[in-house]
């Protein structure tokens, strides 16, 4: 057998650059980067010799480089993938949380953590965790519940079997998330004769499971004996590439479509059979057609409280479940009829089962209506109120009127992601990236920079309001230096707008949300200093006429622009959305909180 002598962290840096999906790309495209101790010496060396094949980028701080990353791959609907490496420490616990919001929204992501010694001589090593009863932890036992597959290299030839089983975790599209490789930095740097084999191209294919006879036969039975179904369509219409067959699906059958947020955009906003958002932050035309359905078909969801209006949305007292996904896990959910498969093998088949059975045509005055009232809440202030804060809805009305077929818009937190699901219009597929899996803070600029870097072609304008900005906006800086251009829109409302509303909602006295109901002074930050600093173009404007002017003269640069606005923190759409199970404390001496407990204990009653 032919060997080739290399160090552990040269024949990972190898084998990864051989692994191909089946579009003719390397799977990994590249490596997110921040050297210390824990990784300088082994992984730094090895990337620099294979940098032409696999390129090394350099982030700001780990965690945003592990969110621009998750973003790239949930671009391209997981057909491509980035790795992060970090040192041991706080670099390697600093990607945790990211590893969290991958493992949440099913989005693969390879972090290579440096670790502690394997042979123990320097023990206890720089910014090693000791366990006083555990010698064998180190913080990177952290990523073991947020990791689909965990692993820890303590010898260089663990990487044969390793490696291998990290990547069917990552392309599994039922397994796929994020993958934690611990690599002892002593490790690292050791020799071993590994077989040339080992590095030959590999191609991994997406897995398109067929259904199971049985639950294939009681998914149709199920559909053939409702009245009034509902598609919910989830990300998992997207991973799936099943956009079009979606589309199809329901105008052959005549079933009305209703978006998670991953699911926003799998119908262009306009198409007769979509109704619009659901849930939560919903519109009233799909809310008022889920309360109805007699059965509720999930097509790529994991049917999350949002979408479910924490499950008192399906009033239908006859209702039933039908859920169709990849992850048993899935759809087994809630008494689900279970259809485990490919979402685009799975709605071809039932299609083919059904035959021409068509079910009534959806109301389409319920449409109309809301977009109705949709359109009032985003359009532009008239001169009664022109010198009014505007107000996120009319902010959004701004972005969209600006944006092209070929626009990404962004966002993760705050207020935005409710009023962006009910608002914001999306033509095409993958016109519209929320993560509202995890809803991170911070994810936004970072995973702006991964969205722009997976369709470089794509204008990406990215929504953060200033608490997630302030959370984390170091990658700005990142942008700016590798000359991939985003378009940032911050909406400054002085503080956590949306925290502040649910606060006063369930009751609550304004407390420590806002800026000005905190115990510190009221600050004014510059966010276009500070975005300029980073060597972005920067501007604050007054009005909604000035944001779309900016927003033009934005689209036409080819360098990241901020486009900093004030905006009030207390208006919300009043039409669509639907309650959300947030526990509101059984007694207070706060007299307002009475009747909030009330209200919260008749909602819990129509839970099903």
């Amino acid at each position: 057998m032919k060997t080739i002598r290399m160090t552990a962290a040269q024949a990972m840096v190898r084998y990864l650059a051989a692994q191909m999906n089946e579009h003719g790309e390397t799977y990994i495209a590249g490596v997110w980067a921040i050297f210390g101790h824990g990784n300088v010496a082994g992984i730094g060396e090895a990337l620099y010799g294979i940098r032409e094949e696999l390129p090394t980028y350099r982030g700001q701080n780990e965690q945003s480089m592990a969110h621009a990353a998750i973003a790239y791959s949930k671009q391209l609907r997981r057909r491509r993938a980035m790795a992060v490496t970090s040192s041991i420490g706080p670099g390697a616990a600093n990607m945790v949380t990211a590893a969290a919001l991958a493992h949440v929204n099913r989005l693969p992501v390879l972090l290579i953590p440096g670790d502690v010694f394997a042979n123990r001589g320097p023990d206890p090593v720089l910014q090693q965790l000791e366990d006083f009863g555990d010698g064998t932890m180190t913080v990177n036992d952290c990523f073991r519940p947020v990791s689909r597959y965990f692993d820890r290299i303590m010898r260089p030839e663990q990487l044969l079997t390793a490696l291998p089983r990290a990547m069917r975790t990552m392309t599994d599209p039922a397994d796929c998330g994020p993958v934690t490789l611990a690599f002892c930095q002593d490790v690292q740097a050791e020799a071993y004769d590994y077989p040339a084999s080992f590095f030959e191209k590999r191609i991994w294919r997406q897995r398109r499971p067929e259904p199971d006879v049985v639950e294939f036969e009681a998914a149709v039975a199920a559909l053939k004996a409702a009245k009034n179904p509902v598609i919910v369509a989830g990300g998992g219409v997207h991973f799936a590439g099943a956009t079009e067959t979606l589309k199809n699906f329901a105008e052959k059958h005549s079933i009305p479509v209703v978006e998670t947020q991953a699911g926003k955009s799998a119908l262009a906003w306009d198409h007769d059979l979509n109704f619009g958002p659901v849930g939560v932050t919903g519109a009233e035309s799909a809310n008022i057609v889920s309360e109805k359905a007699d059965l509720v078909f999930g097509v790529g969801t994991r049917f999350q409280d949002f979408t479910t209006g924490s499950w008192a949305l399906f009033k239908n007292p006859d209702r039933k479940i039908l859920a169709l996904n990849v992850q048993p896990y899935d759809s087994a959910k809630h008494d689900a009829i279970s259809l485990t498969a490919d979402a685009k093998i799975g709605l071809e088949k039932l299609s083919s089962a059904l035959g021409s059975h068509r079910f009534a045509t959806p109301d389409a005055g319920l449409k109309a209506a809301w977009f109705k009232k949709a359109d009032a809440d985003t359009a532009a202030p008239g001169e009664d109120n022109a010198n009014s804060l505007p107000t996120d809805m009319q902010v959004i009305g701004a972005v969209q009127r600006q944006s092209r077929n070929n626009t990404v818009v962004m966002c993760a937190a705050g207020t935005m992601p409710g009023e962006l699901h009910q608002l914001w219009k999306s033509k095409l597929p993958l016109s519209y990236h929320m993560e509202y899996g995890f809803s991170c803070m911070g994810y936004e600029v970072a995973g702006g920079l991964g969205i722009k870097m997976a369709e470089p072609d794509r204008d990406v304008i990215v929504m953060v309001g200033d608490g997630s900005y302030m959370m984390m906006n170091s990658e700005l800086a990142t942008s700016v230096a590798m000359g991939v251009k985003i378009t940032l829109v911050i909406t400054d409302n002085r503080g956590y707008g949306c925290i502040n509303r649910l606060q006063m909602e369930t009751g609550g006295a304004e407390f420590n949300n806002l800026y000005a109901h905190t115990n510190v002074n009221p600050i004014a930050i510059d966010f276009v200093a500070h975005a300029g600093s980073m060597g972005a173009d920067a501007r604050k404007v007054s009005t909604i006429s000035e944001l779309e002017a900016a927003l033009a003269s934005a689209r036409a640069s080819t360098r990241t622009t901020v486009i900093v606005i004030d905006t009030d923190p207390y208006p919300t759409p009043q039409a669509g959305g639907h309650w959300w199970d947030v526990a509101v404390p059984e007694v207070s001496e706060r007299a307002e909180i009475g009747p909030a407990r009330a209200r919260y204990e008749n909602h819990l009653k129509e839970r099903q």
